[in-house]
């Protein structure tokens, strides 16, 4: 292989740090109207009249639409493969406002300043309700957040909106409280963690036109194109052959662009006003009213016997909606069964969970999906049980690991084919010299180093559902078009495809050309998320070339007058061995355009019945002032096993940022509500997420082992690695202090109290 498992540069790289205009923000035209969105003041509240006479008046302004302008059909914003799990409980506009932000109206004017001050002279007459906050209470509780008739769940996913539910899910495997029963020592405790903002560099944007034939076309920094299309249609009330989306480069998305956020809104405008209009949520805007991670409260209990072999572990979580159940009822699925079956001697396991919805921002897609929040919560409470029976934590999970070959009943039953895991772990303790230094030492200024530990695991895609497809063709003068409906984030997606390519076809990664996604020639993809692109779009890709590698080898052989069965091709030409009779593929490729009625184009599509786990052993090392309480890090160290490694640059940057995500998750990222359920830390003044300077020394090594089931044995990694960091650190923390500690983020003030109420 000449390109798979090696360094490659992004193909966009050059273009992206030149400022070349290439994001939607660079693209919009010249005479789009500015679109503006007044939003609610309050967490609960019904509009009861609402004046527009004198806004309508400043000059610039185009049209101001309210709930009695938009179309009245619910839908869900959770770009997800239909039909789609997640309630359709919003409408574009709604009279009853669910939480702060809630769009009120909508105001498209030629300026920005014409925009700005038309908001300002919209009168509005709210009642306002007491809202719901605290999730804990929200199951059963008097206040419904959506009391609406035409409430709709087109999956069942056990929602009831008149008990505030919005998902339920009850999975058993043997007898949780038998086995508990029998067990020498057990861990019990509640979990807590908070919404996290993903805050990519580019918010929410998108602009919207009419084409020459009146079909709306919509350019977004979108992860779900094809998704897009659907719940625009869906939202509009409109056939999706009216509408086409363009997905330009992407400036980071983390899973907030697989809701449809910002699109309904220009894209209204634009079919009220007929004109080109843009949206370009501001950074509050993104952190207020975008799709953060869910906040969750879960309650673990681990047994084991005084050996270490862990028995049993039962897993309850309590998963806050917010005002709307975007990507409720999937995420929650992945707090347990990927939590679990880490762990592959279990006798019994328990995961039941409830998503409920409140008057707080509606939450969404965030790396780790869930996952972290339960790997989180089970890697905390397995360090502790380690810390009861005296082991080394490193041990207890040596013990316990899911292995290869093992059947994994918590997930799905699916096999485990390719694990590293036993040597992720061996690599990470040798990295972070972890016989030396666990569990801590005490520095001469009385600060105390100290190491922590924890594994994870992830999927790739999603099994029976997510389908990825390409087409590729050959072109006249022998070079290749691969055409993606897969959405490159940031991630380098483009770039690890083409190289997937390049290898199947034994040509240089510059002959093959990538063209991002274009709903009107992209062939369908599911999109960008449940870490699915290279191990699904990538084994489409190597079917297609498989197939086109086919055509080339018939088409060279025709113009040879030969039999297909007596040539070869070398990624160059097509030749009889052994006699010189050639062919050249840039021959080719001007032949099958020049009087053989034969375009050589192959289209494959690919979607797997399983979803193999990557893995991930991380290790903490924190220096902690025990005066102040003040943790800073010290070095990370990472192994990973994503299968075989397709590019090495981009996996390893994948890793250094998910981990560094994860610590902002641990110690710094704290989002703060008033008692009117207003978001107080609102801008990155307020809503802290760690720099450079944070992180300390992150490294990364990989474990591969080969998947026979992806392409060239990979599986994912985009998510997995944001899912050690948290209960690493915190059993970092406690080998420092002695103090577990159970809801993130973990402040300095916490640590420095602690240590206090333990001394007395």
């Amino acid at each position: 292989m000449a390109y798979v498992n090696t360094r490659v540069r992004k193909k966009d790289a050059m273009a992206l740090v030149t400022g070349k205009p290439v994001y939607t923000g660079d693209l919009v035209p010249q005479n789009a109207l500015v679109v503006k969105l007044l939003r609610s003041p309050h967490a609960n509240a019904l509009v009861q009249e609402i004046d527009t006479s004198l806004a309508q008046k400043v000059p610039g302004v185009c049209c101001i639409l309210t709930y009695q302008d938009a179309p009245q059909s619910r839908f869900t914003t959770a770009g997800q493969t239909y039909p789609e799990p997640s309630p359709y409980d919003r409408l574009i506009l709604d009279r009853h406002l669910r939480c702060v932000g809630d769009p009120v109206a909508i105001v498209a004017a030629e300026t920005q300043a014409a925009a700005q001050k038309a908001l300002k002279l919209v009168k509005v007459k709210y009642q306002v309700l007491e809202p719901l906050l605290d999730f804990t209470k929200a199951k059963d509780h008097p206040i419904l957040v959506h009391p609406e008739e035409n409430f709709r769940s087109l999956c069942d996913v056990g929602t009831d909106p008149k008990r505030n539910l919005c998902s339920t899910e009850l999975f058993e495997m043997g007898d949780v409280e038998e086995a508990l029963s029998h067990c020498d020592v057990t861990v019990e405790r509640t979990f807590h963690t908070k919404a996290n903002n993903q805050a990519m560099m580019e918010t929410f944007r998108t602009f919207t036109y009419l084409d020459e034939y009146g079909r709306l076309t919509v350019v977004s920094s979108t992860q779900v194109p094809f998704h897009c299309r659907r719940i625009l249609s869906n939202a509009l009330e409109i056939p999706k052959s009216q509408i086409r989306v363009i997905k330009p480069r992407i400036g980071g998305g983390f899973g907030a662009k697989q809701s449809v956020v910002s699109e309904i809104f220009p894209a209204l405008v634009t079919m009220k006003t007929g004109r080109a209009a843009y949206i370009a949520y501001t950074r509050q805007e993104s952190m207020t009213n975008g799709s953060p991670r869910h906040e969750m409260q879960m309650t673990v209990r681990v047994g084991a016997d005084r050996d270490g072999n862990i028995q049993v572990i039962d897993l309850y979580a309590l998963s806050n909606a917010g005002a709307y159940g975007d990507h409720g009822p999937t995420t929650i699925g992945l707090v347990g069964h990927k939590a679990l079956s880490l762990y592959g001697k279990l006798q019994a396991a328990r995961f039941n969970s409830e998503v409920v919805y409140t008057n707080t921002m509606g939450a969404g897609a965030y790396r780790g999906y869930g996952a972290t929040q339960g790997i989180f919560a089970v890697e905390a409470a397995v360090n502790e049980l380690a810390a009861k029976l005296g082991m080394d934590p490193c041990a207890i999970r040596e013990r316990n690991m899911v292995c290869q070959g093992q059947t994994m009943p918590t997930y799905y039953g699916e096999p485990n084919n390719s694990c590293a895991l036993d040597r992720c772990m061996a690599r990470a303790k040798e990295m972070m010299d972890w016989e030396h230094k666990y569990p801590r030492r005490v520095l001469e200024n009385g600060h105390i180093r100290s190491v922590g530990v924890a594994m994870a695991m992830q999927g790739s895609g999603i099994s029976g559902v997510d389908i990825g497809s390409v087409e590729i063709r050959l072109n006249d003068d022998g070079f290749y078009t691969l055409l993606l409906g897969c959405t490159d984030m940031g991630t380098g997606c483009d770039t690890i495809l083409a190289q997937m390519a390049a290898d199947c076809l034994d040509c240089d990664l510059d002959q093959i050309a990538v063209r991002g996604v274009d709903t009107d020639q992209s062939p369908y993809d599911t999109g960008s998320y449940a870490s699915s692109t290279t191990y699904v779009t990538g084994m489409a890709v190597v079917k297609a070339c498989e197939k086109l590698r086919e055509k080339i080898l018939e088409t060279g052989a025709t113009l040879l007058n030969l039999p297909k069965e007596a040539v070869e091709f070398d990624g160059k030409r097509v030749f009889q061995p052994g006699i010189d009779r050639q062919v050249s593929l840039s021959e080719i490729g001007y032949a099958s355009y020049e009087g053989h009625s034969r375009c050589l184009s192959a289209s494959e599509s690919h979607s797997s019945p399983v979803s193999p786990p990557p893995f991930m052993v991380g290790m903490a090392e924190i220096d902690l002032d025990p005066d102040t309480g003040k943790v800073q890090m010290v070095d990370y160290v990472a192994a990973v096993d994503c299968g075989t490694v397709i590019n090495q640059n981009l996996a390893r940057v994948q890793t250094e940022g998910g981990i560094v995500q994860g610590i902002g998750m641990c110690l710094f990222e704290d989002i703060q509500y008033s008692p009117q359920g207003r978001m107080c830390n609102d801008s990155f003044l307020q809503y802290k997420i760690p720099s450079r300077m944070d992180v300390g020394k992150i490294r990364v090594a990989f474990e591969s082992s080969y998947e026979p089931t992806g392409p060239f044995g990979a599986k994912s990694i985009g998510e997995l690695v944001i899912n050690t960091p948290c209960p690493a650190i915190l059993n970092a923390i406690y080998n420092a202090t002695g103090l577990f500690f159970d809801t993130l983020p973990v402040r300095p003030q916490d640590i420095a109290l602690g240590l206090l109420e333990k001394q007395g």
